[in-house]
């Protein structure tokens, strides 16, 4: 066989025959979940809910909303934070094309029709294509529902903190700093100057003061590694049976964990009711009972509200020393409740669970999933994008229970143990091989020959 080498630029074709196009055998993993969406009638309902978005007429055909949604999911499944990168991967990947159902001849969508899509469809559809995939999981039985666990992270903003401006009039930052050093006496202050002057000064990255002038809605905060961004803050209310998300919202980052659970609470109830509502067959969702947190959310008001709607809590409660109620009979109760509650055998195991199952969740669409820097400004627009994001790891759990992995390289390590495995028993096999040839070659004993005779 012959050599051959690399030439230098050539002249395209104009024509190539289609079946002269390359053609991928798919990806299993892939297939498997396009026949999932198949089965439970995915794209007819997406269709259905966007329906209302698009003109009844003729017009430029539209990229299906089917189309949109997997896209999301492969920001998911692939690990990819931005849509540029997803919709740059989509049109690296053959098998990535045929799970959207696009041909070798065909254009994959760009990262501008994306954001189209997400621009033209409301947070409610979006949350609707949500609710859809907990009616699968649902049916799957792998959502009970009886017990929810509720936990905060932040989401670092797309937006620099050197480009924070004054609430009032729109200052910048450098530009109040060298303000500041002027009437100190400095008349042209260096970097150094202003650097030596910021970390004298107090409150300097107050939320009242400062806002960034193109996403105001992000806030100042400290990040879980210590370090200070603009962030949102993403809250997940997770069943602690399952390990499935059943609500998501996103909020302000300097939200107090006892405000901010009563919205998710809020629409963990709403997303059950919508799944009674699709849902038929024996495989019903139980209403949540039982409510799980850390120390962050516990206060009287949070006790009370969880007993007035009939529920357990089993939140930590911080050290306070003693408490004096002054009348506030139904608040003590409820937290002296949830103190016994938690001494309990089943209360160390929730406590236990809590931190396996949400920081998993965390982990899954933050990390791995490439979400835990937002390329989107606005909370709205980033919970669109958060929610089918979500939705994928639910989906993931569904892929865990009919397909043994839940993203696409959790084949290549299965395929490494199986080859581990395989190696193992093969060595095993030669040792016993090996001793049996031993065995039959080695001279006989005398006590061996004495029996014999």
């Amino acid at each position: 066989m012959s050599m051959q080498r690399r030439r230098g630029e050539q002249q395209a074709e104009m024509w190539i025959a289609t079946s002269d196009l390359m053609r991928s055998p798919g990806h299993p993993f892939y297939d498997r979940l396009n026949k999932v969406l198949a089965e439970v009638g995915f794209d007819r309902h997406v269709e259905s809910l966007c329906e209302k978005f698009y003109s009844k007429g003729d017009g430029r055909p539209s990229i299906p909303p089917g189309t949109y949604a997997r896209m999301l999911f492969i920001g998911f499944f692939e690990g990819i934070d931005s849509e540029r990168g997803i919709a740059w991967r989509c049109s690296d990947s053959l098998s990535l094309r045929g799970f959207l159902g696009f041909a070798m001849s065909q254009a994959t969508p760009d990262h501008s029709s994306l954001s189209r899509i997400r621009q033209r469809i409301d947070v409610e559809t979006h949350q609707a294509v949500f609710t859809f995939v907990l009616k699968v999981l649902n049916e799957k039985g792998l959502l009970p529902g009886k017990t929810v666990g509720i936990d905060s992270t932040s989401l670092e903003a797309n937006a620099a903190l050197k480009s924070i401006v004054r609430r009032d009039d729109g200052t910048k930052y450098d530009e109040f700093l060298t303000a500041l050093a002027k009437e100190s006496g400095i008349e042209t202050p260096t970097r150094e100057d202003l650097a030596k002057l910021d970390r004298k000064r107090e409150k300097k990255g107050s939320n009242a003061d400062w806002k960034h002038p193109h996403d105001p809605e992000a806030k100042i905060t400290k990040m879980k590694d210590g370090s200070t961004h603009l962030a949102h803050k993403a809250e997940h209310a997770v069943d602690m049976e399952s390990g499935a998300v059943i609500a998501v919202t996103i909020q302000d980052a300097v939200a107090g964990d006892t405000t901010s659970m009563l919205e998710t609470m809020k629409t963990s109830l709403e997303n059950v009711v919508s799944i009674v509502q699709m849902s038929s067959g024996d495989a019903v969702i139980e209403s949540p009972t039982e409510w799980v947190g850390d120390k962050g959310y516990h206060s009287n008001d949070t006790m009370e509200v969880i007993a007035e709607i009939g529920a357990r809590s089993y939140v930590s409660e911080p050290k306070r020393g003693k408490r004096r109620w002054h009348g506030r009979d139904a608040a003590r109760d409820a937290t002296y409740g949830n103190r016994r509650r938690l001494r309990g055998d089943r209360g160390r195991a929730l406590m236990r669970k809590r931190g396996e199952l949400i920081e998993r969740s965390f982990a899954h669409c933050l990390e791995t999933g490439g979400m835990r820097r937002t390329h989107l400004r606005g909370q709205e627009n980033i919970l669109k994008r958060y929610l089918v994001h979500v939705a994928g790891f639910n989906l993931s759990l569904v892929m865990r229970l009919i397909f043994g992995v839940g993203k696409p390289r959790g084949l290549q390590g299965r395929l490494a143990g199986v080859c581990a495995e395989l190696r193992r028993l093969a060595a095993a096999l030669w040792m016993l091989v090996e001793l049996m040839i031993v065995d039959q070659t080695r001279p006989a004993s005398r006590v061996e020959l004495r029996s014999a005779a």
